[in-house]
């Protein structure tokens, strides 16, 4: 049976309140257990091998890619693939977390007891205390949830959602243990916006530009062919060695705009005075920072007061930091 607009928006909210609902109860299953696992992985040298089946081995996927971005050496192995000849994953000092919902399940039963035959400590990250899977770990981390979004209540969405949550719960309390820092994340995302904005610097963006300059007496003509050439739409003011000023393509047109002809003007004329500046160390985001806060697109790069050259916004933009 089809349904109408405002059904469908009415399905779906009811979907998100329950599942927020569900979710919102989770902080009452960190108990003494919880902390002990996170206290386990922090203070083991070893990885984190993350197990499951069905929807429950896409969590695991998901919390694995997380405890590795996050400084948590972490790998998947799908359960039923573990009976099958990938049990060889497994090293000597790993930590085992096993994700299932009903703990149940028939490929978990299996796989069990060859887990605990190894000797490696196995968490238990399940819906159901009185399982198979529970009774058999040594940590347990619950998910219980009452019901599903699905009005069946048999499609996983809430205790995939549980299973999400308690995962990233995992992650975080032991980003914290660790100190995990902004360097560190930028670390083990150097290719993403995200890394780019923790260790890309201006040095590693200006120096790919031409460095126009003009004398502070130089004409307009020539100062005109410098900032076109040069194709920064700007151009440094020099007085010998010493930054005096900075001239951009909006000078230029004020200039015309005044109907001041060009040979009663020089580049002192008509630059800008102080002009804003950063130095080529600090990071590009700070750059971007100072263009949004002045509303300008070029800064002039100098260390100790001496001229390096322009990083303009669409240097950044490239990099895709935004």
């Amino acid at each position: 049976m089809s349904k109408t607009i405002s059904e469908i928006k009415e399905i779906a909210r009811n979907t998100i309140k329950t599942e927020a609902e569900m979710v919102s109860k989770l902080a009452d299953y960190v108990d003494d257990d919880f902390a002990g696992c996170v206290e386990l992985i922090y203070q083991s040298k070893a990885r984190v091998v993350i197990t499951g089946v069905g929807k429950s081995a896409l969590i695991a996927g998901k919390i694995v890619a997380t405890l590795n971005s996050t400084g948590t050496p972490a790998i998947f192995m799908h359960a039923g693939d573990a009976v099958h000849g990938d049990l060889g994953i497994i090293q000597k000092d790993d930590i085992i977390i096993c994700i299932s919902n009903s703990g149940n399940t028939a490929e978990i039963k299996v796989l069990i007891p060859f887990i605990r035959m190894s000797g490696n400590k196995l968490i238990a990250m399940v819906g159901n205390r009185d399982s198979y899977l529970a009774r058999q770990a040594d940590f347990i981390i619950e998910t219980t949830i009452e019901k599903e979004a699905c009005p069946n209540n048999l499609a996983p969405t809430s205790s995939t959602t549980a299973q999400i949550v308690m995962g990233d719960a995992l992650a975080v309390s032991l980003l914290e243990c660790r100190g995990f820092t902004t360097s560190d994340f930028a670390k083990y995302h150097p290719g993403g916006a995200l890394g780019k904005r923790l260790y890309l610097r201006v040095s590693d963006l200006y120096t790919l530009n031409e460095r126009p300059v003009v004398t502070i007496n130089q004409d307009i003509s020539s100062t005109i062919i410098e900032i076109s050439s040069k194709r920064l739409g700007a151009t440094a003011v020099m007085d010998g060695e010493k930054l005096v000023g900075m001239i951009t393509d909006g000078d230029l047109r004020r200039m015309i705009q005044s109907g001041k002809l060009f040979d009663q003007v020089n580049a002192g004329d008509i630059m800008s005075k102080n002009p804003k500046t950063i130095e080529s160390e600090s990071l590009v985001v700070h750059a971007l920072e100072i263009m949004r806060a002045n509303n300008i697109t070029q800064l002039l790069v100098t260390d100790n007061g001496e001229y390096k050259g322009v990083i303009h916004l669409h240097d950044i933009l490239k990099e895709g930091i935004l």
